[in-house]
Protein backbone atom coordinates (compact mmCIF):
# COMPACT_ATOMS: atom_id res chain seq x y z
CA UNK A 1 0.00 0.00 0.00
CA UNK A 2 2.90 2.39 0.73
CA UNK A 3 3.89 2.28 -2.96
CA UNK A 4 0.42 3.40 -4.00
CA UNK A 5 0.22 6.16 -1.39
CA UNK A 6 3.72 7.52 -2.04
CA UNK A 7 4.28 11.25 -2.52
CA UNK A 8 5.02 10.86 -6.26
CA UNK A 9 1.81 8.86 -6.79
CA UNK A 10 -0.22 11.37 -4.79
CA UNK A 11 1.17 14.15 -7.02
CA UNK A 12 0.19 12.17 -10.11
CA UNK A 13 -3.30 11.63 -8.69
CA UNK A 14 -3.48 15.36 -7.95
CA UNK A 15 -2.71 16.02 -11.62
CA UNK A 16 -5.72 13.93 -12.57
CA UNK A 17 -7.83 15.68 -9.93
CA UNK A 18 -6.87 19.03 -11.50
CA UNK A 19 -8.64 18.09 -14.75
CA UNK A 20 -12.17 19.09 -13.61
CA UNK A 21 -10.73 22.37 -12.23
CA UNK A 22 -9.01 22.88 -15.57
CA UNK A 23 -12.30 22.42 -17.46
CA UNK A 24 -14.25 24.69 -15.12
CA UNK A 25 -11.56 27.39 -15.38
CA UNK A 26 -11.72 27.19 -19.18
CA UNK A 27 -15.42 28.11 -19.09
CA UNK A 28 -15.23 30.81 -16.42
CA UNK A 29 -17.10 33.93 -17.54
CA UNK A 30 -14.07 36.19 -17.23
CA UNK A 31 -11.54 37.53 -19.68
CA UNK A 32 -8.82 35.89 -17.56
CA UNK A 33 -10.21 32.35 -18.00
CA UNK A 34 -7.57 31.49 -20.60
CA UNK A 35 -4.70 32.58 -18.39
CA UNK A 36 -6.17 30.71 -15.40
CA UNK A 37 -6.58 27.59 -17.53
CA UNK A 38 -3.03 27.87 -18.88
CA UNK A 39 -1.75 28.32 -15.31
CA UNK A 40 -3.53 25.13 -14.18
CA UNK A 41 -2.06 23.29 -17.19
CA UNK A 42 1.40 24.57 -16.18
CA UNK A 43 0.81 23.49 -12.57
CA UNK A 44 -0.10 20.03 -13.84
CA UNK A 45 3.12 20.01 -15.87
CA UNK A 46 5.11 20.99 -12.78
CA UNK A 47 3.60 18.11 -10.81
CA UNK A 48 4.56 15.79 -13.69
CA UNK A 49 8.19 16.85 -13.40
CA UNK A 50 8.09 16.83 -9.57
CA UNK A 51 6.54 13.39 -9.21
CA UNK A 52 9.21 11.85 -11.46
CA UNK A 53 11.99 13.68 -9.64
CA UNK A 54 10.72 12.65 -6.20
CA UNK A 55 10.12 9.05 -7.27
CA UNK A 56 13.78 8.77 -8.24
CA UNK A 57 15.18 10.88 -5.39
CA UNK A 58 13.15 9.13 -2.65
CA UNK A 59 13.47 5.74 -4.32
CA UNK A 60 9.67 5.54 -4.51
CA UNK A 61 9.24 4.30 -8.05
CA UNK A 62 6.42 1.80 -8.39
CA UNK A 63 4.53 -0.14 -10.99
CA UNK A 64 1.42 1.80 -10.08
CA UNK A 65 3.23 5.09 -10.63
CA UNK A 66 4.69 3.87 -13.92
CA UNK A 67 1.13 3.09 -15.03
CA UNK A 68 -0.59 6.20 -13.64
CA UNK A 69 1.90 8.86 -14.74
CA UNK A 70 1.46 8.48 -18.52
CA UNK A 71 -2.30 8.10 -18.04
CA UNK A 72 -2.42 11.44 -16.21
CA UNK A 73 -0.31 13.09 -18.92
CA UNK A 74 -2.46 11.79 -21.76
CA UNK A 75 -5.72 12.68 -20.00
CA UNK A 76 -4.88 16.33 -19.42
CA UNK A 77 -3.45 16.77 -22.92
CA UNK A 78 -6.51 15.11 -24.49
CA UNK A 79 -8.86 17.29 -22.44
CA UNK A 80 -6.90 20.42 -23.41
CA UNK A 81 -7.07 19.47 -27.09
CA UNK A 82 -10.81 18.80 -26.90
CA UNK A 83 -11.35 22.20 -25.26
CA UNK A 84 -9.23 23.95 -27.90
CA UNK A 85 -11.03 22.20 -30.78
CA UNK A 86 -14.36 23.23 -29.29
CA UNK A 87 -13.24 26.80 -28.70
CA UNK A 88 -11.76 27.34 -32.14
CA UNK A 89 -14.37 25.32 -34.01
CA UNK A 90 -12.01 25.06 -36.96
CA UNK A 91 -10.57 22.31 -39.10
CA UNK A 92 -7.16 23.99 -38.59
CA UNK A 93 -7.27 23.19 -34.89
CA UNK A 94 -9.02 19.84 -35.32
CA UNK A 95 -6.45 18.26 -37.67
CA UNK A 96 -3.42 18.40 -35.34
CA UNK A 97 -5.58 17.48 -32.33
CA UNK A 98 -6.88 14.36 -34.09
CA UNK A 99 -3.36 13.39 -35.17
CA UNK A 100 -2.01 13.80 -31.62
CA UNK A 101 -4.85 11.93 -29.89
CA UNK A 102 -4.83 9.16 -32.51
CA UNK A 103 -1.10 8.66 -32.08
CA UNK A 104 -1.41 8.49 -28.30
CA UNK A 105 -4.07 5.78 -28.54
CA UNK A 106 -2.08 3.84 -31.14
CA UNK A 107 1.22 3.97 -29.26
CA UNK A 108 -0.43 3.17 -25.91
CA UNK A 109 -1.98 0.08 -27.46
CA UNK A 110 1.33 -0.83 -29.13
CA UNK A 111 3.25 -0.50 -25.86
CA UNK A 112 0.68 -2.60 -24.02
CA UNK A 113 0.86 -5.31 -26.67
CA UNK A 114 4.66 -5.24 -26.83
CA UNK A 115 4.77 -5.58 -23.02
CA UNK A 116 2.52 -8.63 -23.26
CA UNK A 117 5.00 -10.33 -25.57
CA UNK A 118 7.98 -9.25 -23.45
CA UNK A 119 9.32 -6.60 -25.83
CA UNK A 120 8.28 -3.37 -24.05
CA UNK A 121 11.77 -1.84 -24.37
CA UNK A 122 11.49 -2.02 -28.17
CA UNK A 123 9.04 0.90 -27.99
CA UNK A 124 10.42 2.88 -25.06
CA UNK A 125 10.23 6.68 -25.13
CA UNK A 126 12.49 8.26 -27.76
CA UNK A 127 14.10 11.68 -28.11
CA UNK A 128 11.61 12.59 -30.86
CA UNK A 129 8.76 11.62 -28.52
CA UNK A 130 10.14 13.85 -25.78
CA UNK A 131 10.64 16.75 -28.21
CA UNK A 132 7.08 16.25 -29.49
CA UNK A 133 5.76 16.42 -25.94
CA UNK A 134 7.70 19.61 -25.17
CA UNK A 135 6.51 21.42 -28.32
CA UNK A 136 2.95 20.17 -27.82
CA UNK A 137 2.91 21.56 -24.26
CA UNK A 138 4.21 24.95 -25.46
CA UNK A 139 1.51 25.02 -28.16
CA UNK A 140 -1.25 24.15 -25.70
CA UNK A 141 -0.12 26.77 -23.16
CA UNK A 142 0.01 29.48 -25.83
CA UNK A 143 -3.40 28.56 -27.26
CA UNK A 144 -5.08 28.18 -23.86
CA UNK A 145 -3.81 31.53 -22.64
CA UNK A 146 -5.14 33.52 -25.62
CA UNK A 147 -8.63 34.29 -26.88
CA UNK A 148 -9.57 32.17 -29.91
CA UNK A 149 -8.82 34.95 -32.37
CA UNK A 150 -6.97 34.06 -35.58
CA UNK A 151 -5.90 37.71 -35.88
CA UNK A 152 -3.61 37.38 -32.87
CA UNK A 153 0.02 36.62 -33.71
CA UNK A 154 0.30 34.47 -30.59
CA UNK A 155 -2.54 32.25 -31.83
CA UNK A 156 -0.76 31.83 -35.17
CA UNK A 157 2.48 30.95 -33.33
CA UNK A 158 0.61 28.49 -31.07
CA UNK A 159 -1.00 26.89 -34.11
CA UNK A 160 2.36 26.57 -35.87
CA UNK A 161 3.72 24.85 -32.75
CA UNK A 162 0.64 22.59 -32.73
CA UNK A 163 1.32 21.54 -36.34
CA UNK A 164 5.00 21.02 -35.55
CA UNK A 165 3.94 18.80 -32.64
CA UNK A 166 1.60 16.90 -34.99
CA UNK A 167 4.43 16.33 -37.47
CA UNK A 168 6.73 15.10 -34.70
CA UNK A 169 3.83 12.97 -33.45
CA UNK A 170 3.60 11.21 -36.81
CA UNK A 171 7.39 10.89 -37.02
CA UNK A 172 7.63 9.29 -33.57
CA UNK A 173 4.66 7.01 -34.29
CA UNK A 174 6.31 5.79 -37.49
CA UNK A 175 9.58 5.21 -35.58
CA UNK A 176 7.76 3.20 -32.88
CA UNK A 177 5.86 1.15 -35.46
CA UNK A 178 9.05 0.54 -37.41
CA UNK A 179 10.81 -0.64 -34.23
CA UNK A 180 7.93 -3.01 -33.48
CA UNK A 181 7.34 -4.10 -37.10
CA UNK A 182 9.12 -7.45 -36.83
CA UNK A 183 7.02 -8.40 -33.81
CA UNK A 184 3.83 -7.09 -35.43
CA UNK A 185 4.31 -9.09 -38.61
CA UNK A 186 5.60 -12.30 -37.01
CA UNK A 187 3.43 -15.37 -37.66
Amino acid sequence: MQGIMSIPNLLTAARIALIPCFVVAFYLPTKHAGMITAAIFCLAGATDWLDGYLARKLNQTSRFGAFLDPVADKLIVAVALVLLVGEYGSVWMTIPAVVIVSREITISALREWMAEIGQRTTVSVSYVGKLKTFIQIIAIIILLSQPADWNLKSVIVGTIFMYLAAILTLWSMIAYLKAAWAALTEK
